[in-house]
Parts: C-alpha cells; sequence; structure tokens
C-alpha cells in the first residue's frame, strides 16, 4: 500500500484556479465518497482550506492513483487533465507525510507560524471519518500531524507573536490595557480585516465589540457574530464615547475620520483616554487626529515594523520546527512499516495454519480409526513444526522493520507465498 498526496496551494495556483475547487462541506463529503470507491485508492481524504486543495490518500498503486485523482480535479476545475496539471503538486510514500506534518506545524502557511491551518488539519480528519472514507492509515497519518502541530506550537515559539496586521492591531491593543477583559473595542469597517480582529478580539476576552459601518446591515451581520453592537456611519460620535480603542479598516479612498468628528467626542469623554490603531491603506483617520490631547494614533506603518521584527523571531524558530517535523515523520513511518509487517506475519501465520489443518485432516483420513489421544499428538505434532518454521523467518522480519526494510522484505515474502498484496484492505470500512 502507498500514500498519496495531489492538491495545489498558494504556492502553486493563482487564487482563481484555488477559487474554482472550493467546496462546501457537502461538496467535500460528495468527492471523498467518490474518490473512495475509486481503484487503486482504498482511504481517502481533503484538506481544504482558502490557501490549499490537497487530496491524500492510500492505494495498492501509487501512480494509477495519482492520475485517478488528477482526473478527479480536472474535472471539478471545469477543465482537462493537462490544463490542472502545471498546478499540482504530488507526493508519495514518506514525502506524503512529511508534508502533511509540515502543514499542521504551519510552516508552510502564507502567514509563518498561523494557528488555524491546525484547526483545518483537524477538521479534514473528522470529515474523513465521518465519511468513512478514511481507514487505520490515514487516521493514523492525521493524528500524527496533528500532535505534530501541537508539539510545534508548545515546544517553539512558531506561532507567538503576531505576524499579521489585524492580529498586530489586536496584539497592540492588548499591549495599551494589559488585558482586553471588559474593555470596548469599536471596529470601523465590516470586511474581511474587521472580521478577522473581532475574532482575535473575542478570542482575546474583549468585554464588547462595537462594529460601525457605511452599510449598517453589515455592521449588524458581523456584530452579530460575537454579540457585540452595530452602528450606521452616522452614529460614529456616540461609538467613539464607548469605545477604549478603535480598530479601523474602512475601505475608503481618502481619510473618513477628522479632528472635528473626534474633539466633540473626546468633550463628551471627559478626556479619557482613546486610542486608534489605523490598519487600513488609504488611511483612514486624518494624521493631525493624533496630536488632540489624550488622542493616541497607530497607523499601518506602526504596525508592519512590529509585523516584520515578529515575522524575523518566528523565522528563528523554523529549524527547531523542522526537527519535530522530521520526528513525526520517522516515527509515522516507523508505525507504517510495522502495520505492514504484522500484516503479512498475521496473514503467513493464517495460510500456514489452514494448509496445515487441511493436510492434516487428509492424513487423518487415510490413518482411519485413532484414539483422541492420538489424534491430539498428530495435531500438535503439525502445529509445532509450522511454528518452528515460522519463527525465524517472523524474528528476523521484525528485525527489518525497526532497520527499514521491513516494508520491501514483506512485500518479498508475500510475493514468495502467494499473499494478499493488500494488508490494509480487510481493516477498512
Amino acid at each position: 500500500m502507498e500514500l498519496v498526496l495531489v492538491g495545489l496551494t498558494h504556492r502553486t495556483a493563482p487564487v482563481a484556479v484555488r477559487e474554482r475547487l472550493a467546496l462546501d462541506s457537502s461538496g467535500k463529503a460528495e468527492l471523498l465518497r467518490s474518490l473512495n470507491h475509486s481503484e487503486p485508492l482504498v482511504e481517502a481524504a481533503i484538506l481544504s482550506t482558502c490557501n490549499r486543495f490537497e487530496v491524500y490518500g492510500v492505494a495498492s498503486d501509487g501512480e494509477q492513483a495519482i492520475s485517478a485523482i488528477v482526473e478527479r480535479l480536472a474535472n471539478l476545475y471545469g477543465g482537462s487533465a493537462e490544463e490542472v496539471k502545471p498546478y499540482l503538486a504530488c507526493a508519495q510514500g514518506e514525502a506524503v507525510v512529511c508534508h502533511l506534518c509540515t502543514v499542521a506545524a504551519g510552516l508552510d502557511s502564507m502567514i509563518l507560524g498561523e494557528p488555524q491551518v491546525l484547526g483545518q488539519v483537524t477538521e479534514a480528519y473528522e470529515t474523513a471519518l465521518a465519511c468513512s472514507a478514511a481507514g487505520p492509515v490515514l487516521a493514523a497519518l492525521f493524528r500524527q500531524a496533528i500532535h505534530c502541530g501541537k508539539r510545534a506550537r508548545s515546544e517553539t515559539a512558531i506561532s507567538e507573536r503576531a505576524a499579521s496586521v489585524s492580529h498586530a492591531a489586536v496584539e497592540l491593543a492588548k499591549q495599551i490595557f494589559g488585558s482586553l477583559d471588559g474593555r470596548r473595542v469599536l471596529l470601523i469597517g465590516a470586511g474581511e480585516m474587521a472580521e478577522l480582529a473581532a475574532r482575535n478580539l473575542a478570542d482575546n476576552g474583549a468585554g464588547r465589540i462595537l462594529v460601525l459601518n457605511r452599510s449598517l446591515q453589515r455592521a449588524q451581520g458581523l456584530a452579530a457574530q460575537f454579540g457585540g453592537e452595530a452602528f450606521g456611519w452616522e452614529a460614529l460620535a456616540a461609538a467613539l464615547c464607548q469605545a477604549d480603542v478603535v480598530i479601523c479598516s474602512a475601505a475608503a479612498p481618502h481619510a473618513v475620520i477628522h479632528p472635528a468628528a473626534v474633539r466633540p467626542a473626546m468633550a463628551a469623554r471627559h478626556n479619557r483616554p482613546l486610542f486608534l490603531i489605523d490598519i487600513a491603506v488609504p488611511r483612514n483617520v486624518e494624521p493631525e487626529v493624533g496630536r488632540l490631547p489624550n488622542v493616541y494614533l497607530y497607523d499601518i506603518d506602526d504596525l508592519k515594523a512590529v509585523v516584520q521584527e515578529n515575522l524575523e523571531q518566528r523565522q528563528r524558530e523554523v529549524p527547531k520546527v523542522e526537527g519535530i517535523v522530521a520526528e513525526c515523520t520517522e516515527e509515522y513511518m516507523a508505525w507504517l512499516r510495522g502495520l505492514d509487517v504484522a500484516a503479512t506475519i498475521r496473514d503467513l501465520r493464517s495460510a500456514a495454519e489452514q494448509l496445515c489443518a487441511d493436510e492434516v485432516d487428509r492424513a487423518l483420513r487415510r490413518l482411519g480409526p485413532i484414539n483422541e489421544h492420538q489424534e491430539r499428538v498428530v495435531r500438535m505434532l503439525a502445529h509445532n513444526i509450522v511454528s518452528k518454521l515460522l519463527h525465524t523467518p517472523t524474528v528476523r522480519l521484525k528485525e527489518l522493520a525497526g532497520e527499514g526494510e521491513g516494508y520491501r522484505s514483506a512485500g518479498v515474502l508475500r510475493d514468495l507465498f502467494g499473499l494478499s498484496a493488500n494488508p490494509h484492505e480487510e481493516h477498512h470500512g
């Protein structure tokens, strides 16, 4: 049996290609069931995020399985296999294990060390199990990758410190106040950056999230996700009065927050300090706002310097994480080699014992009547001969598995004794 991988990522394909392979939950389940009933695949799993679409499989013939998966992805893409192939990356065997562990550890993400991918790997695993597409080999692979991702984050600093502008804005707010517990944060804008900031604010315990947007409906939609409060643009002054910190990410061609709007808000706040973090380009806040008493303004350049420094610190953690990936890959490969050997030994013993039982039955019929004790002696003699004959090859095969040669030797043994070429098939539902 061979592990295979076919997929595309932000490194191999532009978003215009990746979006054509985007599937909702039901689409992924349907594709999984389809793949799982396609020879020579016997197991399958799909890892799908905004930056990658990867199909993992277990097959009796790796090359044939890769061709079958490429055809399925071409159909999904709406073109021919030749059209989609330039965007695909394929792998077999140990390279598949190393890749998934690398992904789970955050080393293959667009933002180095980002934490969300570990949850996405877990979701892919759970979906494959729910669709009865993952058998023992892929289930163990995904569990090992999840373990690898957790080790990477607990034993290194690969995911520490903000590495995106939205994360950095939230980190800055935390630094300002020490803790966001009980703090009211106003988000100006309701787009992707605002949503990411809102999610991070919620994860960091923000007391209340306020959302202000030109479209009140969009503001309400985002606020509802986090139990917050929505405002239309005309309520800017009222919203500023309530907020401890403001994060601005509105898509506007010019500044939308001027000193004239902030002065009355500060008066209503009795000059309680107001912190504005402007992550929009073009900037949402006029620079003059930062010169008002008790108003503290940070723009995206202030944050980018922090992000760059943090990314450099994460980059220094890469060798440690790569060491963890290598360890987890070898652990899994050792288990997989042992699985092949164990299945081969089991099948060899089963075949030998069945042959022994058949031959003993045939011999007993030729002997004619014998008593119960004599029959036991004959059967025990045959059993002992089989056990002694198989003892040395069994021990040697286990030794070879520890040396990394178990898979090849198990294959030779299967060929010599005419055993099934698929030791995992009967264990997959």
